[in-house]
């Protein structure tokens, strides 16, 4: 996705474009829209459970549990992010990332990642190249074209990959092809939304971080309808009391074993666990 260390001029020049185009942020759906509040999806309300260190050396792009294990990925490129192109296991007693696998960030600025059915694949953002390793030893199977201009988040159902371009349009795979199958609009009330970023998929619902904001979306997985959003203002502002919001809110995975998620930031030093 778009980097605000590295594109700060060019975030604000998208800002007035549409929110159908990848990169491009839309209008919020606002819960307090005259006359038709009640039409847009209300905000879920949650608790926080724990907190638990963050590696700040990863520029968090995916977060995802598998086999009782957390694994992370980072994105970085040569011009001037310090950070890596890559994933690994996080240990949760101190958030720092086991490195497992680097893709040479002079090429490839990493996204999202996903675990399915014995295979762990891996987006790039604008290079349009996608990885697909061996889940148990990490061993490159091959490269695959990706289907749009940019690649940011990666998630799953039963039988497709699930991806977002950072616009309103979800892209369900085929995982043996890599071709998209069909596609689904995100919408609230009917609105286009766009800037979907990383991605989790549960019990036939899709939950995303909506880049440059404080919400995680629950969009309906069928349909693409925004049924509910969770409002993360006061983590964001627990991590920059003085309102410096530097590195944005990315990265959210339900752990399997207490139906929790764990939600962070990129160079954030904090993962909140939440449950709603």
């Amino acid at each position: 996705m778009i980097k605000p260390f590295i594109f700060s001029s060019l975030v604000l020049a998208t800002l007035a474009g549409c929110n159908e185009t990848p990169g491009t942020p839309g209008t919020p759906a606002s819960p307090e829209t005259p006359a038709i509040a009640s039409n847009y999806a209300p905000v879920i309300s949650y608790s926080i459970v724990a907190r638990h260190p963050h590696d700040t050396a990863y520029f968090t792009e995916g977060l995802e549990f598998h086999e009782n294990q957390l694994f992370e990925s980072s994105g970085g490129n040569m011009d001037s992010s310090p950070y890596p192109s890559a994933f690994g296991i996080v240990d949760r007693k101190t958030g720092k990332v086991t490195t497992k696998v680097s893709i040479d960030k002079s090429k490839y600025f990493g996204e999202g990642i996903t675990f399915f059915k014995g295979k762990l694949y891996q987006l790039t953002w604008t290079s349009k190249t996608g990885f697909v390793y061996d889940a148990k030893t990490f061993k490159q199977l091959k490269t695959f074209e990706i289907p749009s201009q940019q690649g940011w988040g990666l998630t799953h159902d039963s039988t497709h990959l699930i991806m977002s371009d950072g616009s309103n349009t979800l892209l369900f795979l085929n995982p043996e092809t890599l071709q998209v199958a069909y596609t689904v609009s995100v919408t609230d009330n009917s609105e286009p939304i766009g800037n979907i970023n990383e991605l989790e998929y549960v019990d036939g619902y899709i939950y995303a971080n909506r880049w440059q904001t404080p919400f995680i979306l629950k969009i309906e997985a069928k349909t693409g309808k925004v049924v509910g959003k969770l409002d993360l203002t006061a983590l964001i502002n627990e991590i920059y009391p003085n309102g410096e919001d530097e590195f944005e809110l990315n990265g959210i995975a339900r752990d399997p074993q207490t139906g929790n998620f764990l939600v962070t930031g990129k160079k954030w030093p904090t993962a909140f666990e939440i449950k709603f």
